[in-house]
This record gives C-alpha cells, sequence and structure tokens, in this order.
C-alpha cells in the first residue's frame, strides 16, 4: 500500500500507526518512503486514539494506514476499530495492482523479503487458571525484570524498553547499561528486549485473559529456501 500511495504521491507527512508488537518490517518500508511510523501500546483503541489525535489538529489527511499484530487493519479515518471489509478490500485491490504488473501477492512478498531481510512474527503464550493466576504473572514479571541475562540465544542484548517505567535503555558489548531514552507512551506491564541483528521478543500480560504472552520477532537475511 505504501509503494502504491508512493508511486500516485503522498499527502505531506504521511504516517503509519501500529502498535509495539507488530511487525517491524513495516517501519523499514515507511522509512524508504519517508513515511512516519506511530507506535502505541497493544490494542486497537489506541491506534483509534492516534487518529482523533490528528482529527483534533485538522492532520487527519497524514493518516495513511493503522494495523495490529492480531490481524486488525484500517486504511481510513471513519472508524476507530479495526475493519475486517476494508481490509477484504485492500487486499483484493493489492491482487488487482500486482496482477496487472504480472506478479501474484506471494511474488511481491518474495521481492519484499528480498529487499528488506525475512521477517518471521510468532505469538506464543501460558496460561495461568485461578485466584492465584494474577500472583504468579506477576512474579513471573517481576522477575524477568530483575534476572535478564546480557545474552540471549548467543546473541548480546542491545536494548530493553520497559514499558512500566517508561525508560529504553541500552547495553553495551559487555552488557552494561551505555544510555537510556525516554518512552513517550502511558505506563504498561510490558518488557521488550532487542537482540544483535534486530530479532526482538515482547512480554507482556494479557488485558483480557489469564495468560502472559510472549511476541517473538526474528529478522535474517532472505533466502528462497526459506
Amino acid at each position: 500500500m505504501i509503494k502504491k500511495k508512493a508511486e500516485t504521491g503522498l499527502k505531506k507527512n504521511p504516517c503509519v500507526i501500529t502498535t509495539i508488537v507488530s511487525t517491524r518490517m513495516t517501519a523499514a518500508i515507511a522509512a524508504k518512503h519517508g513515511v512516519r511510523m506511530i507506535l502505541t501500546l497493544t490494542g486497537f483503541k489506541f491506534i483509534g486514539e492516534q487518529i482523533a489525535f490528528l482529527e483534533n489538529e485538522n492532520r487527519e489527511a497524514e493518516f495513511l494506514f493503522g494495523f495490529e499484530e492480531s490481524y486488525g487493519y484500517l486504511s481510513g479515518t471513519y472508524v476507530r476499530d479495526k475493519d475486517a471489509v476494508n481490509g477484504s478490500m485492500l487486499i483484493c485491490e493489492m491482487a488487482a495492482y500486482y496482477k496487472e504488473k504480472g506478479l501474484t501477492l506471494a511474488d511481491r512478498l518474495e521481492e519484499l523479503y528480498q529487499e528488506y531481510g525475512y521477517f518471521k512474527n510468532h505469538l506464543i503464550d501460558f496460561t495461568f487458571e485461578g485466584s492465584k493466576g494474577m500472583e504468579i504473572m506477576n512474579q513471573l514479571m517481576q522477575r524477568f525484570r530483575e534476572e535478564l541475562p546480557s545474552r540471549l540465544i548467543g546473541r548480546p542484548i542491545l536494548e530493553v524498553a520497559d514499558y512500566q517505567k517508561q525508560e529504553r535503555y541500552f547495553l553495551n558489548e559487555d552488557g552494561q547499561p551505555s544510555g537510556s531514552v525516554c518512552i513517550n507512551l502511558p505506563k504498561s506491564d510490558v518488557i521488550e528486549v532487542v537482540l544483535e541483528g534486530g530479532s526482538s521478543f515482547t512480554v507482556r500480560p494479557s488485558g483480557t485473559e489469564p495468560k502472559i504472552k510472549i511476541y517473538l520477532s526474528a529478522k535474517g537475511q532472505y533466502s528462497s529456501r526459506i
């Protein structure tokens, strides 16, 4: 969608709104085309909130697209939630657009992997039922904050974002803090870890279920054998 809009002329200061657990591939595509990324906490309501902020400043024309990890899409400012009808139309539009160029959607995805690298996202969760479930999840999140190692899967940790503390801090080669920046989002019990090479994972308790969710995001070099 960004590529097609770029060919026909993007609005001034265009932006894409997504959540902190969604694919990082979009950020790479947006950067190439000069599109600003706005990150929100998990939940489409936060994407709708950002649209409202733009409208309040008469800047709604800047909104290009909104999406979240759990298959929610929106390309207009007419609603404040994910829209499956709109998403279906976008897929049809993409299929027709690339068919004219002799490509299928799978062909185009292969091209994106070749240009930006291979991105793979996966969600796993663990359920904690019963009256003690919340207590156990809170303890696990606290232990995770206190006992995070300097390396995981053989790779050094480069960044840790603690949305509860509203701080992202950076680590040097020895695993020692080398600086930090503030996170300009509401406090939330979420921890994000970024590894050398661009892979990352984010851990958070679910807001609607007795679960801890882990969002895995892997980045690698493209290979047609994958």
